[in-house]
This record gives structure tokens, sequence and C-alpha cells, in this order.
């Protein structure tokens, strides 16, 4: 799945545009690389998101095309916020 369609669909950015805009400014990384918004989600990948003056980073642990507001936080872990 598109990097940017997973962070909308688990609800991590909450539009796919917003998330494209994120990943094409360099402020999303995929295992400690910088991603473009077309890259690959795999389960098991790490995602960090800058916000400004905070990150927030987590695993995948599932991935969906669809899901409901509830089950979105089921796709990753936190690691650190």
């Amino acid at each position: 799945m598109r990097l940017d369609k997973y962070l909308k669909v688990s609800r991590l950015i909450k539009r796919r545009t917003v998330a494209n805009e994120a990943c094409d400014a360099g402020r999303v990384m995929i295992n400690d690389k910088v991603a473009k918004a077309s890259t690959d989600v795999k389960i098991g990948d790490v995602i960090e998101i800058g916000f400004g003056q905070r990150s927030v980073k987590v695993r995948v642990l599932d991935i969906q095309d669809t899901t409901k507001k509830d089950a979105a936080k089921e796709l990753f872990e936190y690691i650190s916020e």
C-alpha cells in the first residue's frame, strides 16, 4: 500500500493530500530513510512523522484498504511520541 494512503487509513494524518504534502516536505521517514508518498508500506516497517517540534514513531502491524475509526488504532503501535 502507498505510504500516503496508509497514513490516511490508519488516521495518523487525517487527509491523504496532507499526508502527500508531508511526504513531499521530507517530514515522513520509513526505517530511517526519507520516504516519498508512493513508497510501499509493509508490515513491520517503522514510520516516523515530524509534526513541528515533536515527532511520532510507529510500527506497522497490519495493512487494510479501509477501516473504521475504532479499528484504525490496531493498524500500528506507538514506539515513541
